[in-house]
């Protein structure tokens, strides 16, 4: 699934393609992936309306349109392309949002697991996908004393936390256990149990970790790519996920795979050890 760092890519690419554009139809070619409102006003409320800006809240991608905001989560597969009219669609290809400057928009989705919602811009925080999120996992939104108060209230495992977007929003599993590790915390730790100076060491790797992966473009573990159908590479940055049995390179343990709330958890056992603080 794409995480923060692959959908502010997506979102700095469409920034470059598609701002001042403006929807002249929009053909839904799979209902489903229309949340609300229905189909046939999503399609009528849109036409017309120029893409004024690309802002992201969280893994979702917001299009702020001339009245409306354009609410885009990607889901697992989905993606964006501009292509001219002549190009033929794919399989995968849902949405096709036909544009003034002759292009089209589209949006793929092999699983077909992404949504799409249009909202009038004084309701966008109002939203159901809106109004229950974290700070961003930046430096001036994501206070120490919020996230001691966050973790001080929950016995779930750390890992559990992080994914968790009320808490903090964009954190994947992939990032999550690079956060972990980087921090030196057990993924199965409770997070009431952290102390105040684990919880500022992880605060900063929050931050660290999540700007270093915006930075590279995000990972590409299977099919994700921007818009441009450029890859992420923060994949050859990765320091415990997808490296079971792997030396850690830290301390040259090995390191395991675990299940940590459903979730496959990569960690080192010497770096990361369970109970206790940093070694």
């Amino acid at each position: 699934m794409p995480e923060l760092p692959e959908v502010e890519n997506v979102r700095n690419g469409l920034k470059k393609l598609i701002i001042g554009k403006r929807i002249v139809n929009t053909r839904v070619l799979w209902d489903n992936i229309i949340k609300d409102p229905q189909v046939s006003e999503f399609q009528q409320r849109i036409q017309g309306q120029k893409i004024e800006d690309i802002r992201r809240r969280g893994k979702f991608l917001l299009f702020v349109l001339s009245r409306d905001v354009l609410i885009s989560h990607l889901r697992m597969e989905g993606k964006y392309r501009l292509e001219r009219p002549e190009v033929p669609l794919t399989k995968h290809t849902h949405v096709v949002f036909e544009l003034d400057s002759g292009e089209e928009l589209r949006y793929l989705d092999v699983r077909k697991f992404g949504k799409m919602s249009l909202v009038e811009k004084a309701d966008l925080e109002l939203h159901p996908s809106m109004k229950d999120l974290g700070p961003e996992p930046t430096d001036d939104t994501l206070e120490t004393a919020y996230l001691i108060n966050a973790l001080k209230k929950t016995e779930r495992p750390i890992k559990a936390c992080l994914l968790d977007q009320k808490i903090v929003v964009g954190i994947g599993n992939i990032y999550a256990d690079e956060i972990l590790y980087d921090a030196y915390i057990h993924p199965e730790r409770k997070g009431n149990e952290l102390n105040e100076s684990e919880i500022k060491r992880l605060r900063a790797s929050i931050i660290s970790i999540m700007n270093k992966a915006v930075e590279k473009g995000g990972t590409t573990i299977r099919t994700y790519s921007n818009a441009y159908g450029d890859e992420g590479s923060y994949q050859n940055y990765l320091s415990v996920y997808g490296k079971t049995e792997e030396v850690c390179p830290r301390c040259q343990h090995t390191i395991r795979k675990i299940k940590v709330g459903q979730r496959g958890t990569h960690y080192c056992p010497q770096c990361q050890k369970a109970g206790s603080d940093k070694p």
